[in-house]
């Protein structure tokens, strides 16, 4: 299946476009050369260019609303870097830019107030909910393109998927209605067909030996954002254990750092928030809440965190679209790990409770009187966009699946193709968002402090290719099934390839093979990589990027015990930047060689065991760095000052500069302090590592 309505009670379906075989809706055999399977913003894409191309096609799916999280609240488009964006995605960014240089769209909000909303530029990346699914009915109608709404593959064992000499040769719904193809797409973000037709797959998190990665597996070390930056109790009653524990904690080990689990990514509905009284609708008090659920919120805020102002992204019209934000927010942690392999009926029941927590949430915020006067007041001016999802009571219809079902085919997209470690020979679309996971779990460290784990934000460099044989099955299980949204890949490097634009991107590549294997008789795997990228190509798909990469180095690669620049505890005055590779995680912080003698960064860590360890400081060299950049370590005989040439490139193979080696107690605070003191250039912070010396 591909995403399930919320809203279980609803009878009334959209009415089904022109060309929607309104006419053929009581036949129970339906036929063309491509069967797409989960109407997403993918197959949208690749229905367009199986007609493009000259070939029939039916969109089948049990949603009732075209272009899957597009369409359902993600209106601020993860787009990465844009120039790698093309083909039928830019088409349906552009198409959405045209509505929006319309004066009539511009209902809430005149368009020179939004910042978002600029002259000269081709496509609008970020929009209302409702005006992209228009972009998908128009599509739909232009083309002619059949779509079978709320039909729901019969996931039965040997009941919804036929299959003849490893070809599928049609799928039957629960309806009892059947398709027949010559080729079909998966283009779920279940990946229900490709697992009802016996393609290999995975769920969860490799481990990181497994692929070569540093980033995969169980992420303690790497969880610093959205995470609690202060203690708080954890105990129903605080400070008593025998109460137990607030909802959404447990008390077992978080894992193995690096490890495999069968974790996945927290989901969440992208909402469509607003402010205006005359189109906002209250925060409904969902059936079944429980202000117990946010106790561990309230406290957290009552500690004087107030990140829950935090993401919520503008849209044009004075409209949000609220995502996740710090350490409890809108994610459901640690609720979905059975949902990529449930039954129907089990997943209904997921993506309810869901809903309720989120909308729990929100009404918890905006009306329980424990919460501090000046957050009620806050969220209480916001409201559902009444215009915005009508049919589902304003909220979305989609949920958030960020990940599911991975398909494992003979080749796997992973970190080390991400990064360029590893070729990529058949490019068929790019994608170059940040390797993102959110948390997975919320559990208690060893000092009895509640943690989130998973949270991972790392630049793979830039835009990178993603190669033909993601989007392939193994031959020996299934001929002609193509899979380009639940590709063969990672937990890691699918956390960056999961974003609609490359999903869209790759829908229409896939279309595009499929098509080639149809006129030739071959089966997709055979299809001549030449004939396939000229066609790309000549559709405007962008496969390589003739910029430059940086290179980003994972802090989990690193063997010793860390602080990172984005750990300081004031960054004041530093200016961020990754305009020059290789740096550690996010990027590094420079002085702007200015404000000489008023800027310092002080790197601190609590050492486990005492010892000697070697201190080693990491930053990219330049001719416009500082020769002179004085650093201080703290050790158990006391200081000690180095000066560091940073226009000289580090000498150590891993990138790093060896400040000296020196004795160190375990338990109290050791820091080490770099200054710009006198210095003649810039000065950069980057990372410290202490590495415990045999």
């Amino acid at each position: 299946m591909n995403r399930i309505t919320a809203t279980l009670t609803l009878l009334a379906l959209l009415p089904f476009t022109i060309g929607s075989t309104v006419a053929n809706a009581q036949r129970t055999d339906h036929e063309a050369d491509v069967v797409i399977y989960g109407p997403t913003s993918a197959a949208i894409a690749a229905a367009v260019q199986v007609k493009r191309m000259g070939k029939t096609v039916i969109v089948v799916g049990p949603d009732k609303h075209l272009g899957g999280l597009s369409a359902g609240g993600l209106g601020w488009t993860d787009s990465g870097n844009k120039d790698v964006i093309g083909g039928i995605s830019r088409e349906v960014y552009q198409r959405i830019r045209k509505i929006y240089d319309q004066p009539a769209t511009w209902k809430w909000q005149k368009p020179g107030e939004y910042k978002r909303y600029r002259a000269g530029d081709d496509a609008q990346w970020t929009f209302e909910p409702h005006l992209a699914e228009q972009v998908f009915e128009d599509l739909v109608r232009e083309y002619k393109i059949p779509v079978m709404r709320d039909e729901w593959l019969n996931r039965a064992p040997g009941k919804g998927v036929a299959k003849k000499d490893g070809r599928i040769t049609s799928i039957t719904t629960l309806s009892g209605k059947t398709y027949h193809g010559k080729v079909f797409i998966d283009a779920t973000y279940e990946g229900d067909l490709l697992a009802a037709a016996g393609v290999s797959f995975t769920v969860g998190r490799e481990a990181n030996a497994q692929y070569g990665e540093t980033l995969n597996g169980v992420q303690i070390r790497n969880a610093r954002k959205h995470q609690f930056t202060e203690p708080v109790d954890p105990y129903v009653i605080p400070g008593d254990p025998k109460s137990g524990l607030l909802p959404g904690i447990h008390s077992g080990s978080p894992g193995v750092q690096g490890e495999t689990d069968n974790r996945l990514q927290a989901y969440n509905y992208r909402v469509c928030l607003t402010r205006v009284p005359e189109n906002r609708v209250p925060f409904p008090k969902p059936a079944g809440y429980d202000p117990k659920q946010y106790e561990l919120l309230l406290r957290v805020l009552q500690g004087g965190s107030r990140h829950i102002k935090g993401k919520f992204d503008m849209l044009p019209n004075l409209k949000t679209d609220t995502n996740n934000n710090g350490s409890f927010s809108t994610d459901n942690i640690g609720m979905n790990y059975d949902y990529p392999e449930a039954s129907y009926d089990r997943r209904r029941e997921i993506l309810k409770e869901h809903e309720t927590y989120q909308k729990g949430y929100f009404y918890f915020l905006a009306n329980d009187p424990r919460v501090p006067d000046d957050v009620r007041t806050w969220m209480s001016e916001w409201g559902l966009a009444k215009d915005e999802f009508p049919d589902t009571g304003h909220w979305p219809h989609q949920i958030y699946v960020r990940e599911a079902r991975r398909m494992v085919s003979d080749l796997v997209v992973s970190e080390r193709h991400l990064t360029g470690k590893e070729p990529t020979p058949r490019p068929v679309g790019m994608g170059s968002y940040n390797m993102d996971s959110h948390n997975t779990q919320r559990y208690l460290d060893a000092k009895g402090q509640v943690r989130n784990e998973g949270d991972v934000q790392i630049n793979p460099g830039g835009p990178y290719p993603v190669d033909y044989g993601s989007l392939v099955p193994k031959k020996s299980e299934c001929e002609n099934l193509l899979v380009p949204v639940s590709v063969s890949c990672t937990h890691i490097a699918f956390g960056s390839i999961r974003m609609e634009p490359v999903f869209m991107i790759l829908g229409q590549s896939a279309a595009t093979a499929a098509c080639l294997a149809i006129d030739a008789g071959q089966a997709v795997q055979d299809v001549p990589f030449e004939k396939l990228e000229q066609r790309l190509l000549a559709d405007k798909q962008v496969l390589r990027f003739a910029g430059k990469r940086n290179v980003v180095v994972g802090i989990g690669s690193l063997k010793g015990i860390t602080r990172d620049d984005a750990q300081l505890a004031s960054k004041k005055g530093w200016i961020y930047s990754k305009s020059k590779s290789p740096f550690i995680e996010y990027g590094y912080r420079h002085d702007g060689n200015a404000q000489k003698g008023q800027l310092s960064a002080t790197f601190s860590v609590k050492l486990p065991k005492s010892g000697s360890y070697e201190v080693r400081m990491y930053y990219t060299a330049d001719p416009n760095r500082a020769t002179n950049v004085p650093v201080t370590i703290q050790h158990a005989r006391g200081e000690a000052k180095v000066l560091v040439n940073q226009r000289k490139a580090p000498a150590a193979k891993g990138g790093y500069h060896v400040l000296g080696a020196y004795n160190f107690k375990a338990g109290p605070s050791t820091t080490v302090t770099i200054g710009n003191q006198d210095t003649d250039g810039y000065v950069i912070i980057d990372c410290i590592e202490w590495l415990p010396k045999p």
